[in-house]
């Protein structure tokens, strides 16, 4: 399934910088659905270069940490249990600043 990831707020830093990322990955064999939950943990061994603690705690993304699923807010849409569809875009926005 072909996803487009995006990263910002400074989450990028731990991308190797690079915001935005076309990528394929595929529900796991008992998986018929994508879901939030199983891509988190494939963002975290794929992506993330460094301090894959800023990004995740748990199973879920840090607090401070925004999740869009084609600009929907994914509180709305089932957070971890949001079904993906080909084509989604999954935006990652960090609300945390330094000050």
């Amino acid at each position: 399934m072909q996803l487009t990831l995006e990263f910002g707020g400074g989450l990028e830093l731990l991308c190797n910088s690079v915001k935005i990322h076309n990528i394929n990955v595929d529900p796991q064999a008992e998986e018929e659905k994508l879901t939030m939950k199983h891509l988190l943990p494939w963002i975290r061994t794929n992506l993330i270069k460094e301090r894959p603690e800023m990004f995740m705690k748990g199973d879920s993304v840090r607090p401070g940490v925004l999740v869009l699923v084609n600009d929907c807010d994914w509180e709305l849409s089932g957070q971890l249990d949001t079904v993906l569809e080909e084509k989604d875009v999954v935006v990652f926005i960090s609300t945390l600043h330094g000050g």
